[in-house]
Order: C-alpha cells, then sequence, then structure tokens
C-alpha cells in the first residue's frame, strides 16, 4: 500500500474518533500526522518532464566484447528531490561494470550521466525503455514513467579466418576472380594457343608455334604468329545454408550444434566474400531467414546480422529445398549447407545435385558431440557405434552422389579442424566453370 494512502487512512480514523467519541485527544494526535501529510504533499512531483539519451560505444560487437552504454537524463521540468532512473537491460545481456539503476537528486535544467558496461553472445538486443520514479523528501508521494528510447546492439559471431576454400561451380560470373573458367583469355594457368590477333603484347606471342608454322609456307607476319591463351579466372555465386531444425542440433541438457554451424557459416562467409563471389545466405529453422546474393563490405554486415539473429525452432522447410527459386541460388551455382545431416536429406542434397548445383556440405559431427556429453558406459559405446556407422554409410552415399562432404569434430575450432581436409580436397577438372 502506498505510504501517502496509509497516513490519510489513519488521519481520517482518527478524526472519525474523535468526532465519535468528542475526544480532543484524538484530534492533537491526528495534526502531526496532518502536517506531515501537507509537507509531503507540497514536495510531491507533479509531472516527469525528462529529456533521455542513450549512447553505446559500439552498436556492432563481436561476442564477448564490451560496450560502454551512456545514459543522460535532463530535467526541463521541476526540481526532483529524489529520483530513480533504471535502463532496461535485455535478458541476454550481462553486467559487467557499473549499474543500470541511480538515485539521484535533479533540479530544474540539470542534467545526470552515469555509464555501465555490458557484453553478450551472439544476438541482437534492444534497448527500449528507461523508467524514472520521483518522490517526495518524506517519500509519501512516488510518480512513475516510463520513457520509449531508440537503441540497438548486434553482438556478431566471431569468424575465424580461413585462407582458401576451393570450389568449382559449373556457372561463373564475368568479372575476376579466383575460380578457373573454361574459356580462355587473361589469367595464369596456361590454356592453349590461338592465331595471333592485333593487339596481343609481344610476351603472349608462343614463338616455338610461330616459328613451325611459318617453315615452308608464305604468310604475312600476322598471318604466321601464335599468341598464348591462359584460364581465365571468375568470380561465382556461392548460397550458404544453415541448417537450424532443432531436430538436427539440440541434444540432451540442452546442448547444441548450432552454436558451432554459426560460427562456422560466419568463416565461410568472410572467406567467399574475401575471394570476391557473390554471396547469398538461407537460414532455416523455426522460420526462414536470408539474404539475397550481393558482394562487399554491404552483404557482410547483411549476413552477419542475418546470422545474430539466428535461432533454432522445428520446421519442415528443408523438405522444399530442392525448389530454391533461381533468384537466391542461380541454377548451376556453388551451394554451400553447413548441417549435422539425417537421413531424410540424402534424397534432397541429390536432387539439387541433379539440378546442376555444385553442393559443399560442412557438417559437424553430432556423434562425437552427444558422446562427450554422456556418461561413458557399455550401452553408451554401442549406441555410438551403430550411430557412427549410420552416419559414415550417409556419408559415403552423398559422396557417390558427387556431393563433396567435410565432417569435423566441434571440439576443435573450426578452422583448424576443416583446414587439412581443404588442403586435400581436390574439385575434378572436368566440373571448370563456363559462362
Amino acid at each position: 500500500m502506498n505510504r501517502s494512502i496509509f497516513v490519510g487512512l489513519i488521519v481520517s480514523g482518527l478524526f472519525l474518533a474523535a468526532l465519535a467519541t468528542l475526544r480532543a485527544e484524538l484530534l492533537a494526535i491526528a495534526i502531526p500526522l496532518v502536517i506531515y501529510l501537507l509537507y509531503g504533499l507540497r514536495g510531491a512531483p507533479q509531472v516527469l518532464d525528462l529529456d533521455i539519451q542513450r549512447f553505446l560505444s559500439a552498436e556492432r560487437v563481436y561476442a564477448g566484447m564490451p560496450v560502454i552504454v551512456t545514459v543522460t537524463i535532463t530535467n526541463r521540468g521541476n526540481t526532483l528531490p529524489e529520483l530513480v532512473v533504471e535502463d532496461r537491460i535485455s535478458s541476454g545481456l550481462s553486467l559487467s561494470l557499473g549499474a543500470p539503476r541511480h538515485l539521484v537528486l535533479l533540479r530544474k535544467g540539470e542534467a545526470y550521466t552515469f555509464s555501465y558496461t555490458v557484453a553478450g553472445p551472439r544476438g541482437g538486443y534492444a534497448f527500449e525503455s528507461v523508467c524514472a520514479e520521483a518522490g517526495d523528501p518524506l517519500g509519501l508521494f512516488r510518480l512513475g514513467r516510463t520513457f520509449h528510447t531508440t537503441g540497438q546492439l548486434f553482438v556478431f559471431p566471431k569468424a575465424a579466418r580461413i585462407k582458401d576454400i576451393p570450389i568449382r561451380p559449373r556457372r561463373t560470373r564475368v568479372y575476376a576472380g579466383s575460380i578457373p573458367a573454361r574459356l580462355g583469355g587473361a589469367g595464369i594457368e596456361f590454356f592453349g594457343v590461338r592465331a595471333y590477333q592485333s593487339g596481343d603484347p609481344p610476351r603472349a606471342i608462343n614463338w616455338r608455334a610461330s616459328a613451325r608454322h611459318s617453315v615452308g609456307r608464305t604468310a604475312t607476319a600476322h598471318e604466321s604468329l601464335f599468341s598464348n591463351e591462359f584460364q581465365q579466372e571468375r568470380v561465382a555465386d556461392v548460397g550458404i545454408v544453415l541448417d537450424g531444425r532443432q531436430r538436427t542440433n539440440l541434444f540432451g541438457g540442452g546442448r547444441s550444434l548450432f552454436e558451432h554451424s554459426v560460427l562456422a557459416a560466419a568463416a565461410l562467409s568472410e572467406t567467399f566474400l574475401n575471394q570476391g563471389h557473390r554471396l547469398g545466405l538461407l537460414v532455416y529453422g523455426s522460420y526462414l531467414a536470408w539474404c539475397l546474393p550481393g558482394y562487399g563490405k554491404l552483404q557482410r554486415e547483411r549476413v552477419l546480422h542475418a546470422l545474430a539473429r539466428a535461432q533454432v525452432g522445428e520446421s519442415s522447410v528443408f523438405a522444399g529445398l530442392e525448389h530454391l527459386s533461381p533468384r537466391m541460388f542461380p541454377v548451376e551455382s556453388q551451394i554451400v549447407l553447413i548441417s549435422p545431416l539425417t537421413g531424410e536429406d540424402l534424397k534432397v542434397l541429390v536432387q539439387l545435385r541433379a539440378r546442376g548445383y555444385q553442393v559443399l556440405v560442412f557438417s559437424p559431427d553430432p556423434v562425437a558431440f552427444e558422446r562427450s556429453i554422456l556418461q561413458p558406459t557399455p550401452a553408451v559405446e554401442l549406441a555410438a557405434r551403430v550411430a557412427r556407422l549410420e552416419r559414415d554409410l550417409l556419408i559415403r552415399r552423398l559422396q557417390r552422389a558427387g556431393i563433396q562432404v567435410i565432417a569435423w569434430d566441434v571440439a576443435r575450432p573450426f578452422d583448424q579442424a576443416v583446414r587439412p581436409a581443404l588442403r586435400r580436397f581436390q574439385v575434378p577438372q572436368h566440373l571448370g566453370g563456363i559462362i
């Protein structure tokens, strides 16, 4: 019960008792309480006229990095002898330094500034409101108000550095890049010899072929010359598909493989964008989240924002992945799937391969992950052996369908675990890109 209401009830009761009993001493007892109540009423705040500004030291950080939040409150109304201000923090953030709640005396026109430091895991966090409550010096009257503010913090997954990911989709784009295309032109690897064309640089002339051709024949200087052609290197369309299905990522005790998959997606995205490829992202869990294909730093921001908000959920979306829109993933482009894999995924991936997509799968090992969180009993060991055989069989069937699979144990960092496999990874030369 509010203190002012409680005091008011006591005063009213004393007055009624005095009138009923005609005893003056009851009125004498009530008079100090009346004075107490009137004094508190005189100092009670009538309105909260505050200007609140919030500043974040950074709006986009990587997981674990501290962010300093600075809040400034300016009093545009009457003096507030007792003002409690609290900045509401999102539940996922943890407070590492300072406090978001302060009690201050704020005179008219004065400003008060405080700071605190937060950090948190991957995700998007909104700073939507600041709560203020003012009262009189005696604590009889309280006036509260919630001020709606704007502010957002994105905590991105920290991407590991991977130097190169060898891919060879069937189709490349017209821009210069790192993927050999089945066309002659400017490049490094030798492609063939053609007749000299006006404007060819002298260093491109194949003098041996030119000399053999000119022997015993009558021809002009240009007609007897041949130039070397080199294999063009282009960029490609790459689509990353991140598996966020609950049934493939969640295990006993609330343990999840999803965070490892998100870190892998961040690392792969960084590498493909650095190589100049046009990158798209599809995250499927409880709902679909996608980034249309794009290049450069702006696309990196879009991808990181999507990965920061990605959550595990249950959905049957993967059953329809064979009907991908060509606008999202152009036909004959490269698809990179990050998924623990289940037996039902085999048919879908084979259908994608049949449509002309080059499919590369990075698969966190669910057998090793679940085994690490269970007690090593004979039953667990037997179940792990059976699950391992089933997973190895699934991977072999995918590989026989022309799908490259790189599995890794999440006990090791993603870049360290897959780097040896990427070194051994050889893409068949007959799958070179075309225009």
